[in-house]
């Protein structure tokens, strides 16, 4: 395939070159803040039929690009900044006719072959930028108005509008509608990576929910470096040691001894000599490690390979390079879904919003898992179903803790935050070190299936880590628990609601409020994932500590129920490094089945308690996701302020 028809081509009816928007006397609009990125499902075939549009998959890194104002940033997908790496992409960028646009795309470097070539990226990142070029394939906001909840279509058709026909390094990343196997055929007898599918219709959720898959032509993943074997040849060593997550722990994946020059190897040494240890990372066959030098799980390696063998070993591996935008927690074992047994996302007719069908069985159906009001396993699991399109950009992709409560929740409940193996496939483990040192397998889930398999082992309520598992250092959000006294009526709460959103507001962050299903408000306000939790919870606390000494007769910042005599307990414990809180859209097991659902600061004006919502109300829960006033509530995220 040549490298022109990876180009964009010219479209009928539609101009716009890259100039300075015009000055119409409208406000200036700052850059749109990072907000979690679609996910693709790694399947064996390209699903059929014309519901499903394909694009070709390419080799770079994904990339946010956000502009306003006259500013330009671009951010990885786990929320890094990396506007320094890419300043030409930038500078075109900021050229465009917009006032202000989240575009979502790919940074490649194209080969002369008309191939992206992921180590030819690494090459250009460290020597020659301006050869990068950007690769668009979805518009999230435009002008400030957010477009996540329109039809995929519809977002690509604007896309293409506000993209220039024949800049050097913006381009447009085209697509056919069906004829996908025909697409991956040619893709891959031209070497090239492999396809994207995703469904016309869909809109953009910031989860993995099946809407979005990708097919690849060759197989290849990351994998985390654990060490290095010594050559006897002049060559600084003779291959690299692989690991990765596998049912939550670390394990040993084999060896690659290709795919490197010279140049790359003094690259590699010069990064792995920091993290030399001596005792081993994984567990391998002595003779495959003899001499092996240790290293402490902190590189991340792409590594192209033919299969694994039944052993859990690549065979023909070949390194292709460092993945600095992904962290080795987040690196687990990608298997392949069978495509038939993936029922494809159908879309309701009131709303755009995805409501996703599962696979699971859920057994003893009829049992009354909610006594006082006959709410059943299988109600339960429904709801889990219907609502996982909403719930899964708050909940997906983060590592979790389950209340379990296998007889009802009126019997004996526990709290599960690692998994011993008894959840299967489709409950995920990601590897977090602990404080002594040792790394434990943490839950997180990514799909329908895999909130429903909680469901069938008993789980009624996900809570949820303060950050991503892409990086869990860097917290995504901070949540204020008002938790108020016994004595207390829910006006108490309301109030201090709306004093801690005009508090934060006064300090530059958004929030939104979350009727929690048990006594109390949560204001959330999402940030950037950049600042780690000691400086998290340093603000949070000085934060809450400071409201309860200037107005101690209705706030404390202490623990102790004595203290909390008459007033609310501003619980900022959450913002710290391993604590959960329960997740949007979460049934709760307590009495009634109440559901904890954000809501607009205009509704918590009226709203009647914290359990306004019960299973059941997922239709209505879907449909004021989907709704145009609330389609962008909680999602306005911001930085930490410089405190």
């Amino acid at each position: 395939m040549s490298k022109s028809a990876l180009r964009r081509p010219s479209v009928k009816g539609s101009s716009s070159p890259l100039a300075k928007p015009a000055s119409d006397g409208a406000p200036k609009l700052a850059p749109p803040a990072f907000r979690p990125v679609q996910l693709a499902k790694l399947v064996d075939t390209v699903p059929p039929g014309d519901r499903w549009i394909h694009e070709m998959k390419y080799d770079g890194y994904r990339i946010l690009v956000s502009l306003g104002g006259g500013e330009a940033r671009a951010y990885t997908r786990s929320g890094l900044d990396w506007s320094d790496r890419f300043p030409s992409i930038l500078s075109e960028a900021r050229r465009l006719n917009v006032r202000s646009a989240l575009i979502d795309g790919e940074a490649v470097v194209i080969d002369t072959e008309g191939r992206s070539n992921f180590q030819a990226l690494q090459n250009a990142l460290k020597a020659a930028p301006v050869s990068i070029d950007f690769y668009a394939f979805d518009l999230l906001q435009l002008d400030g108005e957010d477009l996540t909840r329109l039809p995929l279509l519809e977002r690509k058709g604007k896309l293409e509008t506000i993209l220039p026909a024949k800049s050097p390094i913006l381009r447009y990343s085209d697509h056919i509608q069906g004829r996908g196997e025909e697409l991956l055929n040619r893709f891959c007898g031209a070497g090239l990576e492999g396809v994207v599918s995703k469904l016309a219709d869909s809109d953009y959720v910031g989860a993995r929910d099946g809407s979005w898959l990708k097919i690849k032509c060759i197989k290849r993943q990351e994998f985390v470096l654990v060490g290095w074997t010594p050559s006897d040849k002049d060559r600084a060593f003779r291959s690299l040691i692989l690991g990765v997550h596998d049912g939550g722990k670390l394990r040993y994946a084999g060896k690659v001894g290709t795919g490197f020059d010279a140049a790359k190897m003094a690259r590699l040494m010069k990064s792995m000599a920091p993290l030399e240890q001596k005792a081993a990372t994984v567990e391998a066959p002595r003779a495959e490690v003899r001499g092996a030098h240790w290293l402490r799980p902190r590189l991340v390696a792409e590594i192209a390979f033919t299969e694994m063998t039944n052993e859990g070993t690549l065979r023909h591996p070949s390194y292709l390079g460092l993945r600095e935008d992904k962290k080795p927690e987040a690196v687990v074992l990608e298997t392949e879904h069978c495509t038939a047994t993936l029922p494809p996302p159908a879309t309701t007719t009131t709303t755009t919003t995805t409501t996703t069908t599962t696979t699971i069985a859920i057994s003893n159906r009829g049992r009354v898992i909610y006594p006082e009001s006959n709410i059943t396993k299988g109600q339960l699991a429904d709801h889990y179903t219907e609502v996982a399109g909403i719930m899964l950009p708050w909940a997906g992709s983060r590592p979790i803790s389950l209340v379990r409560c296998p007889q009802g929740r009126a019997k004996k409940c526990f709290f599960q935050k690692h998994d011993a193996g008894s959840f299967g496939e489709k409950v995920h483990q990601v590897g977090i070190t602990e404080k002594d040192g040792h790394e434990e397998p943490y839950l997180y889930v990514d799909d329908a299936e895999g909130l429903v398999t909680c469901v069938q082992m008993g789980t009624i309520e996900f809570h949820g880590w303060g950050a991503r598992i892409e990086d869990v250092e860097k917290a995504d959000r901070l949540v204020f628990d008002l938790d108020p006294d016994e004595g207390l009526d829910f006006e108490a709460v309301r109030a201090a609601a709306f004093q801690f959103r005009d508090i934060l507001r006064s300090l530059g962050l958004t929030t939104f409020p979350m009727l929690t299903g048990g006594k109390g408000v949560h204001v959330i306000a999402p940030l950037t994932p950049r600042a780690e939790w000691p400086e998290v919870k340093a603000f949070a606390s000085g934060l809450a500590q400071a409201v309860a000494q200037s107005d101690p007769a209705h706030f404390t910042a202490v623990l102790s129920k004595a203290k909390r005599k008459g007033r609310i307990f501003v619980d900022y414990l959450r913002n710290q490094r391993g604590a959960t809180a329960i997740m949007p859209y979460s049934a709760r097991s307590r009495p009634g089945a109440p559901v904890a659902a954000p809501v607009t600061w205009a509704e918590m004006k009226t709203i009647d308690a914290p359990s306004h919502f019960h299973v059941g109300d997922a239709p209505e829960l879907k449909k004021r996701a989907a709704s145009k006033a609330l389609a962008g509530w909680g999602r306005a995220d911001q930085f930490l302020p410089d405190l």
